[in-house]
């Protein structure tokens, strides 16, 4: 501490107090009227006077915030609620028009095929794990009128079939499944065969038109549509066919088929519960999906 008052440092803190205290000496005797004395002043002691007004707001913010904190709090609750109120509004709003549009397709449908029973809308409501051919299940069930092997549609085409129904839920398994064949007819030329699934083709988004007749005139492009059964109705569309092969045996022909609806990515389908097509109908919605094509 002895050196320290003997350095050059502390000499230099010396001097400039002195001058310090002299202008500011001068400054009172003059009556505060010398500006040099004053601006000399203000140039040395303006970062202190920032430092202290820094110091002031920070703590003046502090002592704000922990006296009024309730406020804020009350504040900050009423924010949220209003936020998770037009949050709801607007998923309600998403939800009314979801609704609507699957009302307007059911309407549709009746009107094009006013032979047809529909279920009401039905939502996807759980996928069943590690199943390759995608089956899921819906909202509707038995209490809604529908049955194991009713064939479950959209607006485009072909799903799928029921085939574990309760009360209120059905499970649905789709075309990708070997275990849903459906038979099928080319729209342009009439030629028949069996629309199956397989592992192979239901990882790629595919299915199988298998028993073709090897004279019978299909190609690339052609739309198939379901020929009739005691399960699906006539003149429904399953997809279009994306390439031809003769079978290994050389007896007959099997074609790829892109499905009209990928069962993996749906999330409203409806139930066909009962319909009533007569040969006529039949031809005419050929007709009708052909003259779309």
């Amino acid at each position: 501490m002895k050196e320290f008052f003997h350095s050059v440092k502390f000499k230099i803190i010396i001097a400039l107090t002195a001058v310090l205290i002299g202008a500011m000496i001068y400054s009172v005797t003059t009556g505060g009227y010398s500006s040099g004395s004053n601006y000399l002043f203000e140039v040395i002691f303006e970062p202190v006077r920032n430092l202290s007004s820094s110091i002031s707001d920070k703590v003046s913010r502090s002592l704000d915030m922990v006296i009024n904190a309730e406020k804020y709090y009350n504040e900050n609750q009423q924010l949220k609620a209003q936020l998770n109120a037009l949050y709801n509004d607007v998923i309600d709003y998403d939800k009314v028009l979801e609704e609507n549009k699957e009302l307007r397709v059911m309407l549709e449908l009746k009107e094009e095929y006013n032979n047809y029973k529909f279920s009401p809308p039905c939502t996807v409501i759980a996928r069943t794990t590690n199943d390759p051919y995608g089956s899921f299940t819906v909202d509707k069930g038995a209490n809604d009128g529908i049955k194991p092997g009713d064939p479950v549609v959209t607006e485009t085409g072909i799903v799928g079939v029921c085939f574990e129904v309760s009360p209120s839920t059905s499970k649905v398994r789709t075309l990708y499944s070997p275990k849903t064949a459906v038979g099928v007819y080319t729209v342009r030329t009439k030629a028949e065969g069996i629309a199956e699934g397989g592992y192979d083709l239901a990882i790629n988004g595919r299915i199988r038109m298998s028993y073709i007749s090897k004279e019978s005139d299909i190609r690339e492009g052609d739309v198939i549509v379901t020929s009739g059964s005691a399960n699906y109705p006539a003149g429904q569309l399953i997809g279009t066919v994306e390439s031809v092969e003769m079978e290994q045996n050389g007896l007959s022909k099997f074609a790829v088929i892109i499905p009209a609806e990928d069962p993996n990515t749906i999330t409203s389908v409806f139930v066909i519960t009962d319909y009533s097509l007569d040969e006529v109908s039949a031809i005419k919605a050929g007709q009708k999906a052909e003259d779309s094509q």
